[in-house]
């Protein structure tokens, strides 16, 4: 690190990557709409308290002072004695709020007075969101995708997983997005996260990439579930080689009954996933679906819903960019166990190597 560049206790963020542990002294709920990955939340004023003095300073700025000045020194000594209390004297976090104002102030005075080595990151959260947007709409252009097509149900999660683990770079939007991108996508008992903190997080996945290897994604729209993706990583996935999965119908059924097995056999809660189609195919069809969902008819109904709905739509999706020729590939799934995945994501890795490699030795 360059001291040069620290002001005072204060560090800008181009900075950020050479302080690791984050203090982030906002209230929970602004923590939970998004902060620093790797931060920690030690808020400094609660939701309430915040609440309170911002109520307060509207009819009396000295009042308001007085009375967060008390209440941000209860909450600093609280942190002090609890989740601080066995850091060693080595320790040198970097402590930001809002915009880099009083409340980080606070905190990193105290620290630093005890003997800490403590940082306020100069604009707080606010200049990490504007550096957060900025590389958004800069660094995907940097990577070559290998884009994963098929029709829903063809295991274009489940392929993207092994190659994972086969060691293989993969930006997995639908885990960050908790969303598997279609009507009934809805991750059972895990709300999507905020758009900003869904940001946050493929920031940092970006970041993890390396620009000489490709990273596997899965074919997406524009937005999965309530979240929408940034517009460069979109438009640079649809100009990425496309590997497209063609799996059996009988096998994409049995995927989608695991998949959506929270599902399977409540047909209530089916039915209100299944009501915003109604303007599409008539109450007739609704009506038909809802009675194979009571009556546990599942894979009937999968199929008709994958013929109906899901495939026309997913073909029309596909349709609206086309890679050259030399850009497509198709592969044929026939076994859609774990192990089949795994084997057919190293096969298709090695694969991917040996043309690099190929592609790399006649330049």
């Amino acid at each position: 690190m360059n001291e040069r560049q620290v002001s005072g206790q204060r560090v800008g963020i181009a900075m950020l990557a050479d302080y690791p542990e984050r203090i982030d002294v906002r209230s929970p709920a602004e923590f939970a709409r998004d902060h620093i990955p790797g931060a920690l939340n030690h808020p400094v004023l609660g939701d309430l308290e915040r609440s309170r003095i911002g109520t307060l300073y509207a009819s009396s700025p000295f009042e308001a002072r007085r009375m967060g000045a008390a209440l941000v020194a209860r909450n600093i000594a609280r942190t002090l004695e609890s989740a601080l209390c066995d850091k060693s004297r080595e320790w040198r976090p970097l402590v930001y709020c809002w915009r880099g104002g009083q409340r980080s102030r606070a905190l990193v005075h105290v620290l630093n007075e005890i003997g800490w080595r403590a940082r306020q990151l100069d604009g707080g959260y606010r200049a990490y969101r504007r550096d957060v947007v900025a590389r958004l709409a800069s660094l995907p252009e940097r990577f070559d995708y290998v884009v994963i097509c098929g029709l829903t149900g063809s295991g274009k999660s489940r392929l993207l997983s092994a190659l994972a683990t086969a060691g293989a770079q993969t930006l997995d939007l639908e885990g960050l997005a908790r969303h598997r991108g279609s009507l009934l996508g809805d991750w059972p008992n895990a709300p999507q996260p905020s758009q900003k903190w869904f940001e946050s997080c493929l920031l940092a996945s970006l970041e993890a990439f390396h620009s000489d290897r490709p990273v596997f994604v899965e074919s997406e729209s524009r937005r999965i579930g309530a979240l929408q993706l940034p517009d460069l990583l979109l438009s640079h996935m649809h100009r990425g080689r496309r590997l497209t999965l063609v799996t059996p119908l009988e096998q994409r059924v049995q995927l989608l009954k695991q998949d959506y097995g929270h599902l399977v056999g409540d047909a209530v809660r089916f039915r209100e996933r299944l009501a915003p189609l109604a303007p599409l195919y008539g109450k007739a069809a609704l009506a038909r679906w809802e009675a194979l969902a009571a009556s546990n008819d599942w894979d009937t109904l999968v199929v008709e819903l994958l013929e109906r709905h899901y495939d026309p739509m997913y073909s029309r999706s596909l349709g609206r960019f086309a890679p050259a020729d030399d850009a497509m590939c198709q592969v044929e799934v026939r076994d859609v166990s774990a192990e089949g995945f795994s084997t057919l994501a190293r096969e298709l890795l090695s694969g991917f190597e040996a043309r690099e490699l190929l592609t790399t030795s006649a330049s």
